[in-house]
């Protein structure tokens, strides 16, 4: 067990040592009470003066806020005509695009279920989530339609902007957008306790698992994380511009450029994926004030500015950094080279609706290695995994979370459900924290088995499913090895059946072959036995220092 030599024996007003509870340093906020509420009533409550809301960063093509809510309108009562109603599930398997905010509201309006997915997603990948969900629609790129197609689901195919909108392949998108009824005012009865959105998760282990969250979670996410963080600084939102690279797909992108940001009044600058140059361009041209993103596009921004003569990036005024944890060289280089903006880190997952902590800099606080400070309204503790101790300020331990915007559980999964959130509602993080005299948090490690590459979750049983159907393959483990651009990389261990000459490239192009490209195993070991437990289990703690030893 880890203790940090900062341990405290007087404990601060915020934790308290009889129940082991951390509260937030934030007073707590009034959640909407109406049980009648749903997300898309209460995001397009707010008055706000914002201008434009979505503008696409290739062709600069920008929907304006007037237009947001009949577009929207006219979506769901064009989606209503053709039978989509409460309670379907809709996959939207999209890339970034101004469009994908009014696809999601769109069916959430209807009372139905949104599930996004990665639209480089394999066709098994596709398959297995499609029937895990039982998805009656499928929005995508033109690219995905024939892989599809045998998939006997109707499709609708969503343009990237305004260009090609009249392309016969986009007719039915174009009818659903500008040709319904822009006063539609069908709604079903939707309740918070509804589920609007199923994101999918590794969680602490194990396979990926549909992460059911309701408009209750999505409501609490909207107001503890987007719009209470925007309260803390003095610049009106509507002054804001955010640049979009993070996919909307991702809980972190969905949470903020698809819903929170729209309730605020700032406008979102759209782009279809990450380019250094690109973004550096973009950040420029629309004079981006805030910039979420994750590790490997820090690393990859500050290296390509050192390079460059003349583009400071001086518009930016705020860079949060979220999805895994920044490294002190990294931090360190990032502030030197961008003096005037303020960087923060944060903390959620897709079981917490992207709810947890958020970095806070004030002129006479600084803490840019922190994740931040637990948000209004959520609780945590510090558990020592070996003996179940509650661990105060100052100690390593699992974090435990507990609040509003905690998932209702996985989809048809109980025994996961269980085994991530206890009888009194703490969901068991599985990251190894500690915080501080001053309440702000701190990551240290990870219990869980999951693969951080580029911010994105790689359950590392998914990619060992593949592997041990090679005919070939007596048995297989996945672990992720550090790597200094993406954060992690999918090393696999491998047992290879008795006269098997198989390479390693044929291993890796078979998995790569059967699963979205960020999910491709990048190394492959060799070995006699993968190390298990008397149940079978993979002793992954025995893997992980061979990694460290070896690799």
């Amino acid at each position: 067990m880890l203790h940090n030599s900062t341990t405290l024996t007087h404990h601060p007003h915020w934790y308290s040592p009889k129940t082991g509870i951390y509260s937030s340093k934030h007073s707590p906020l009034d959640l909407p009470k109406d049980p009648l509420l749903d997300l898309v009533s209460y995001v397009f409550s707010h008055h706000h003066d914002g201008v434009s809301a979505l503008v696409d960063s290739s062709s600069g093509f920008s929907i304006p806020y007037s237009k947001l809510q009949p577009l929207l309108k006219s979506m769901a009562s064009g989606l209503n005509k053709i039978g989509v109603k409460q309670g379907d599930i809709v996959l939207i398997l999209l890339p970034n695009s101004i469009y994908y905010p009014i696809v999601l509201f769109a069916v959430l309006y209807l009372g139905a279920v949104v599930t996004p997915m990665n639209p480089l997603s394999s066709v098994s990948e596709i398959h297995k989530q499609i029937n895990d969900c039982a998805v009656s629609l499928v929005f995508t790129v033109i690219e995905n339609v024939k892989k599809l197609e045998p998939l006997g689901i109707p499709i609708i195919t969503v343009p990237e902007n305004d260009k090609g909108l009249n392309h016969d392949c986009f007719s039915v998108f174009l009818n659903l957008i500008y040709g319904g009824d822009f006063d539609f005012h069908y709604r079903p009865v939707i309740k918070q306790e509804d589920t609007a959105a199923i994101l999918y998760s590794s969680g602490t282990t194990g396979v990926s698992k549909g992460v059911v969250l309701t408009h209750k979670n999505l409501v609490s996410m909207v107001e503890l994380f987007v719009r209470f963080e925007a309260s803390q600084y003095q610049r009106a939102c509507s002054d804001n511009v955010i640049l979009a690279v993070l996919p909307m797909f991702h809980v972190y992108g969905l949470s903020l450029f698809a819903l929170g940001m729209l309730s605020l009044g700032s406008t979102v600058v759209v782009m279809r994926k990450f380019e250094t140059d690109e973004v550096i361009s973009a950040i420029d041209k629309y004079k981006v004030t805030h910039f979420p993103i994750v590790p490997p596009i820090i690393t990859a921004l500050t290296k390509r500015v050192k390079g460059i003569h003349g583009s400071k990036l001086q518009s930016l005024i705020q860079v949060s950094c979220g999805a895994a944890p920044l490294s002190g060289k990294v931090i360190d280089d990032f502030v030197e080279t961008f003096p005037h903006v303020d960087l923060i880190q944060g903390y959620g997952m897709t079981e917490s609706t992207a709810v947890g902590t958020r970095g806070f800099n004030t002129e006479k606080f600084r803490s840019y290695y922190s994740i931040g400070l637990l948000a209004p309204n959520m609780e945590a503790k510090v558990v020592d995994w070996n003996s179940g101790e509650f661990l105060p300020p100052g100690s390593s331990g699992e974090l435990w979370l507990r609040g509003p915007s905690i998932m209702r559980g996985y989809l048809n999964n109980e025994e996961a459900t269980m085994s991530t959130i206890d009888k009194d509602g703490w969901l068991h993080t599985g990251d190894v924290v500690y915080f501080d005299q001053d309440g702000y948090l701190y990551m240290s490690d990870r219990l869980k088995d999951i693969i951080k590459y580029n911010g994105f979750q790689i359950a590392p049983a998914d990619l060992e499913a593949v592997l041990i159907l090679h005919p070939e393959v007596a048995d297989a483990a996945v672990m992720g090895a550090h790597d200094e651009e993406t954060g992690e990389v999918p090393v696999a261990f491998v047992v290879r059946k008795d006269g098997s000459v198989i390479s390693p490239k044929q291993l890796m192009d078979y998995v790569a072959k059967q699963v979205a490209p960020y999910k491709k195993v990048r190394k492959v070991v060799f070995t006699d036995k993968i190390p298990r437990s008397p149940t079978g289990k993979i002793l992954r703690r025995l893997l992980r220092n061979f990694l460290t030893s070896k690799l």
